[in-house]
């Protein structure tokens, strides 16, 4: 076997360096979507076992949904370029770039086996610029083709050494060549069939037979004139090994596929479903197409499904001819390799064997594949086709008169190959400019123009979105797809009218429901959105909430398994008010899938409902045990650890908030949150960072504003409360409690009786009943000595609330002042200091009643639901009336009343703060 010198390794990896630099300015596209961005497998915090329980695109390999790509390998480096720089495409796009580069070093390597220095050189170079392998090397799923490759590759080389001297049998290469299939297996799937190779290449490569041989062996050994050769039964022993272990290797993919096959609609291959022999025609039409790809690869397309490619319905269609000459060319090559000896017609037949045999996968020979054309799939076909071109040019080359032509047409197919290659490496920039470069190729796919679509979609340009989705529609009449684009698009666009006639058409195309018909190889999973999206639509009237309801039930009717019409339902029944029944459905929905986050959470929101404070944190926790990040579970258990009064629970929804902030930095919710926190925990500096952090993102976030404002209050810092009430005024001038507490430290902390009286008079003008405002407007009365209007005031304020005590006593207290000031002067009591004294020792008293009444403090209660708040207050009030034998109170308790008094008010709003609520 020939080595590699390090020169050509250089030149190799320059090469493929040059034509595929740009491939790291792209970003994920297409199938990188649902492979990388969508795919919790990646995630650090999902279990590895889940990679060998999943598909390629992260479904679990029991659903029927999956599509039965088992590619653990693949995935599992995936995850290390998450782990290293999470979604940043550079790095995932360089490793791609790197595999490639293995892959052609190795291959020079196999073709060193079959061809000369020179052309082998040339084989390696035309693989490693051809522009069919964009898709598999600039394509960040294309990695499952370019590490199957590797390892399909390292397999063939291990068993060339299995050949020992005189024939012997080298066990060690063959086992090496059985756990490397397997790793090409795991990879992609049709890492299997280079076992056939091996197999091709022990019989006619290195035990050197012919077909005539082994017929004329074959007849003899029939005929009873000979015996088996010892060199024959030695190839068939290695045979049944690779034969052995291959039939082992296809009963465990059938059984971790669960001996179900994929299902596809007939837009994902419409040959697939069609009768014969429009099946079998265009099967076999398909041949030439990908040939004639490999042989002129100058005009590519991303996805070749639906209708890029008409079915050949007719013997009588013209393009029956390329198929006839594709395969009386194939057949003479074929002919030619198996029947002559000698190295040309070994080198074609290896080159035939790995054109066909990895082929045979994707070909619907066995059983039907989810596209009509992949590109990427010729990635290790192509090797084949580059030795067969390289074998040919060096015949050509070795005539004298057509040296220089082939010189010139190799060097003109290089260079032109490798530009083709690096602008094609453009189209794979963003989804946008690949879709668009498909539709320049063919404008017969509806695929592609809703493609297109989701593009402009994703960027909020829902007008032109939507002109491509119209034409996706008229291209294929019958695309459900296609009229659920549009109807969402118009949706986004607040046509409801335009939106439900385009999901009627959709729902129009489906099939029609049978009772008891069971539809799983049917419909596909994404077409019954069209129910869920339609109800979904409706339900925002109120007057259809019944409508929607009938429209999930239909859904499941059609298939019981359909997880997310349980959840659409669930919401819908919230909504409508039935939570026992939304129990039921969201239970049901964890039959189906018990390691769903989301739907623990939702869960909980039910028994939120249901007034089950205990049950809802229990699936709070089993979600967030699921996902650790879930951010609604992390928000709304903090809340309701905080709300169930035990001081025990409080770190760890401090805890919860710190981790959603970590998620959601921009929300001033969760800070606000942990301020509440921190003013039950009495730290009052944490609170007041909390507040402000809150209020810097929001600044019109009233109850931040409000209970900053409050906590200044009760830290004796008032002043620097009138600001922060000031702007909550400004954004909300009806806030009554802000009100209140301005004109309370109005009142007593800058002795301002005429703005505190507006605030209270702004407050009953809003509502004329409030006892709170009232009453403190009665002390404004009294403090501008106004005591006949004082008292009507109480008077009024009594009839209000006729069981408050301290209103009657405060009543008494203004009659007793306007009797003494009317009674003539008593020659027992002093005429001058001590009257005067005795006057505003009542007065004193009376101010002290109403600070302690303003004093509130609320107990807190759990929502109902998730979609507003509820309060509920505790009032407390002290009779600090003092008769005037009371002794002058010490400095220590003058500290304790102020102390009552800075709290006034604490907490008069409690938030429950919900998902998009404050």
């Amino acid at each position: 076997m020939a080595e590699i010198s390090l020169k050509e390794v250089a030149l190799i990896v320059g090469v493929v360096a040059a034509c595929y630099w740009n491939s790291l300015f792209c970003g994920f596209v297409f199938d990188d979507v649902s492979a990388i961005l969508d795919n919790k497998d990646l995630h650090p915090s999902t279990p590895l076992k889940n990679l060998f329980q999943n598909d390629f695109w992260g479904t679990p390999m029991s659903e029927e949904r999956s599509h039965k790509s088992y590619r653990p390998l693949t995935v599992l480096t995936f995850r290390l370029n998450y782990l290293f720089s999470e979604l940043n495409a550079v790095s995932y796009h360089f490793l791609n770039l790197i595999f490639h580069g293995v892959v052609c070093v190795v291959f020079l390597k196999v073709c060193k086996l079959f061809l000369d220095n020179q052309s082998s050189i040339v084989a390696s170079l035309l693989f490693a610029v051809h522009p069919i392998h964009t898709e598999a090397v600039t394509g960040v799923v294309g990695r499952a083709e370019l590490l199957s490759s590797i390892f399909f590759l390292a397999a063939f080389l291990s068993y060339t050494k299995s050949k020992g001297p005189d024939n012997t049998i080298v066990w060690t290469p063959i086992a090496l060549t059985v756990f490397l299939v397997a790793v090409a297996t795991l990879c992609k799937e049709q890492g299997i069939t280079v076992v056939g190779i091996c197999c091709v290449y022990e019989v006619f490569i290195a035990q050197g037979y012919t077909l005539p041989v082994l017929w004329d062996t074959a007849v003899q050994i029939l005929q009873g004139k000979g015996n088996i050769p010892f060199s024959m039964l030695q190839t068939l022993l290695k045979l049944i090994v690779l034969m052995f272990s291959t039939l082992l290797l296809v009963v465990v993919r059938v059984q971790v596929i669960q001996s179900q096959l994929p299902v596809f609609t007939r837009f994902d291959n419409p040959a697939a479903v069609s009768p014969s022999p429009a099946r079998q025609l265009t099967f076999n039409y398909l041949l030439p197409v990908n040939a004639w790809l490999l042989l002129n690869p100058s005009e590519l397309c991303c996805d070749w499904t639906m209708g890029t490619i008409p079915l050949v319905e007719s013997l009588l269609d013209v393009r029956n001819v390329a198929t006839l000459t594709f395969f009386c060319f194939l057949g003479s090559l074929i002919v030619f390799s198996l029947r002559y000896p000698g190295d040309s017609s070994k080198t074609v037949l290896m080159a035939l064997c790995l054109i066909v045999l990895p082929f045979i996968p994707a070909s619907n020979l066995f059983f039907p594949v989810g596209f009509v054309v992949a590109e990427r799939v010729l990635y290790v076909p192509s090797m084949g086709f580059c030795i067969l071109v390289a074998h040919g040019w060096k015949k050509l080359s070795n005539k004298s008169m057509l040296r220089k032509i082939s010189w010139v047409c190799l060097t003109v197919v290089l260079f032109t190959h490798a530009l083709k290659t690096l602008h094609r490496n453009w189209d794979w920039e963003s989804e946008y400019t690949l879709f668009m470069s498909a539709l320049k190729v063919n404008k017969n796919n509806a695929k592609l123009w809703n493609n297109v679509g989701h593009a402009l979609e994703n960027e909020k340009n829902f007008e032109r979105a939507l002109q491509f989705f119209i034409q996706a529609t008229q291209v294929q009449p019958d695309d459900i797809g296609a009229h659920m684009n549009v109807g969402r698009t118009y949706k986004n666009l607040n046509k409801t009218k335009e939106a439900e006639k385009s999901y009627m058409i959709a729902k129009s195309l489906m099939p029609q429901i049978i009772p008891g018909k069971k539809y799983a190889a049917r419909v596909a999973p994404n077409h019954l959105n069209v129910y869920i999206n339609l109800a979904n639509l409706i339900r925002a009237n109120e007057s259809r909430l019944e409508e929607a309801d009938q429209l999930y039930r239909q859904a499941i009717s059609m298939r019981p398994d359909f997880k997310q019409a349980y959840i659409s339902r669930g919401e819908l029944l919230l909504k409508m008010n039935k939570p026992l029944k939304a129990k039921e459905a969201y239970l049901r929905a964890l039959e189906l899938d018990r390691t769903n986050a989301d739907l623990w959470y939702n869960l909980a929101i039910v028994y939120i409902e249901l007034k089950d404070p205990t049950e809802a944190l229990k699936n709070f926790n089993q979600a967030l045990e699921l996902n650790p990040m879930h951010k609604l579970a992390l928000f709304n258990s903090a809340l309701l650890m905080q709300e169930s009064g035990n001081a025990q629970l409080r770190p760890e929804a401090k805890q919860r908030l710190l981790n959603y902030v970590k998620e959601e930095p921009q929300d001033a919710n969760g800070y606000f949150n942990l301020g509440m926190l921190a003013m039950d925990d009495k730290k009052d500096t944490e609170a007041e960072a909390w507040m402000k952090k809150a209020i810097k993102l929001q600044p019109n976030f009233q109850s931040a504003l409000f209970n900053l404002a409050l906590l200044y209050s009760q830290t004796a810092k008032e002043l620097m409360a009138l600001p922060i009430l000031e702007d909550l005024l400004k954004y909300y001038p009806d806030h009554t409690k802000g009100l209140i507490l301005k004109g309370d430290i109005l009142m007593n902390q800058k002795k301002d009786i005429v703005g505190a009286k507006k605030c209270f008079e702004k407050i009953l003008e809003l509502d004329p009943n409030n006892v709170q405002g009232k009453h403190n407007l009665c002390v404004v009365y009294f403090e501008e000595r106004d005591l006949i209007k004082a008292e009507k005031c109480l008077v009024e304020t009594l009839t209000l609330a006729p069981h408050e005590e301290y209103i009657q006593r405060h009543l008494n207290i203004v009659r007793s002042k306007i009797a003494s000031l009317s009674a003539p002067e008593q020659s027992s009591v002093p005429a001058g200091d001590t009257a005067i004294a005795a006057a505003e020792e009542k007065k004193k008293s009376f101010q002290n009643s109403k600070e302690v009444k303003n004093e509130q403090k609320p107990s807190q209660t759990t929502a109902g639901n998730i979609k507003g708040h509820s309060k509920n207050k505790k009032q407390a009030e002290k009779n600090s009336m003092e008769k005037k034998e009371t002794p002058k109170k010490s400095t220590k308790e003058i500290k304790d009343i102020e102390k009552k008094r800075v709290a006034a008010l604490k907490r008069l709003e409690e938030i429950e703060r919900i998902l998009n609520g404050e």
